[in-house]
């Protein structure tokens, strides 16, 4: 009996000083957390590069993870900066002339030169609510202050703090370098680490890279095409700042539901009042086309169906993700939302019968003819 409270007592000072160092661990990492989470993703898409470097044995591991860092940087670093400078002078100028209401002679002319304010008002009597062109154009310009200034402060950001934005990027880089080259190892430690069974930590894991390889694949590369095609038709129909709307539609990109359809539905709408009707109706089309091309024909075929989840879960995801996190969110919310869905699955079979004792299977018979489980409480 005294051994056993001996062996015990032992194993509960482990276990206090083996959570105290998890703790202190975690608080060492935390300043770390997001070029370490941003690392892991990038290398898990860049692995099968990797792979596909080392195949047949002639170059080193450390070359091949040197040589695919030096790819990330290219791909990444180097249009970032390049396109930093061009995003935060047309977001300084929208947020001047948004601050200054410069636009509003221009929304006046098209309200008064069409019968679109007219009309609504009419309809909008019914419930003693009216639009005046003056309170059109503060909410106008409201939205395109809001618009302009948070992208001018993110460009800005990133501009004034070019030493921290280089120490960031080449520490990822570092991180990325080895989770390639020692990734299987570290792998392999979490699991043997962990209690649960090795094919819950397998399915974990497979969810977390499937999910990462979604979003920074799918919704990167979908994010990108839709971005620049959205710019470039927004720089042949002479519409102004058409980089920087080319990057919010890039943004607005990752949403579901919406999407890039908050920018090219009013910009519609622009056209419309100005009575450039063709030029409308193309958008209307050229966004439908759009959209629904990336979303149902080229998403699926690049990431296929590994990742299901709800389009609704996904489009809170990403909001709640961009609340806490900033930008991101955009992989953090997604990430957190698999981690509860995968966790659920592997409860619900493996050890929601442990939870729930008194729940004992039984046999029945279906309307074929074949057994069936059914769970009962005695």
């Amino acid at each position: 009996m005294t051994e056993k409270n001996t062996s015990y007592t032992i194993l509960l000072f482990f276990l206090a000083c083996f959570l105290i160092s998890i703790f202190l661990l975690g608080w060492l990492l935390w300043p770390f957390l997001s070029i370490i989470v941003l690392g892991a993703v990038v290398s898990g898409i860049f692995s099968p590069l990797y792979r596909l470097i080392i195949r047949n044995g002639y170059v080193r591991p450390s070359i091949a993870s040197f040589l695919v860092c030096c790819v990330i940087f290219c791909i990444l670093f180097i249009p970032i900066v390049f396109f930093v400078g061009i995003l935060s002078k047309e977001a300084y100028d929208l947020y001047l002339v948004a601050k200054d209401a410069m636009i509003s002679p221009q929304i006046s002319a098209l309200m008064e030169g069409s019968k679109v304010l007219e009309h609504t008002n009419n309809v909008l009597a019914n419930f003693n609510f009216q639009i005046t062109v003056e309170e059109l154009n503060t909410y106008i310009s409201e939205i395109a202050r809001f618009v302009g200034l948070f992208l001018y402060n993110q460009a800005r950001s990133i501009a004034s703090n070019m030493l921290a934005f280089f120490i960031n990027f080449f520490m990822m880089l570092l991180v990325i370098y080895y989770l390639l080259v020692d990734g299987r190892r570290l792998v392999s430690f979490i699991i043997d680490l962990s209690p649960l069974p090795n094919t819950q930590d397998q399915i974990l894991l497979k969810k977390f890279e499937d999910m990462a390889g979604a979003i920074l694949i799918g919704n990167g590369v979908g994010g990108l095409i839709q971005g620049l095609a959205g710019g470039i038709v927004f720089s042949i129909f002479g519409l102004p700042s058409p980089f920087l709307w080319g990057v919010i539609m890039g943004l607005l990109a990752f949403l579901p539901i919406i999407g890039i359809g908050m920018v090219f539905i009013p910009a519609a709408i622009y056209l419309f009042l100005k009575g450039r009707v063709a030029a409308g109706i193309f958008f209307i089309v050229f966004y439908v086309v759009l959209s629904g091309g990336v979303e149902y024909l080229f998403k699926p075929k690049l990431v296929g169906q590994r990742v299901k989840m709800h389009t609704l879960l996904v489009f809170l995801a990403i909001i709640g993700g961009l609340k806490l996190f900033g930008i991101l969110g955009i992989i953090y919310g997604p990430l957190v939302i698999t981690a509860f869905l995968t966790l659920t699955d592997i409860y619900r079979s493996s050890y929601q019968t442990m939870v729930n004792p008194l729940e004992m299977p039984i046999k029945k018979t279906s309307v074929s003819g074949s057994p069936e489980s059914k769970s009962i409480e005695t």
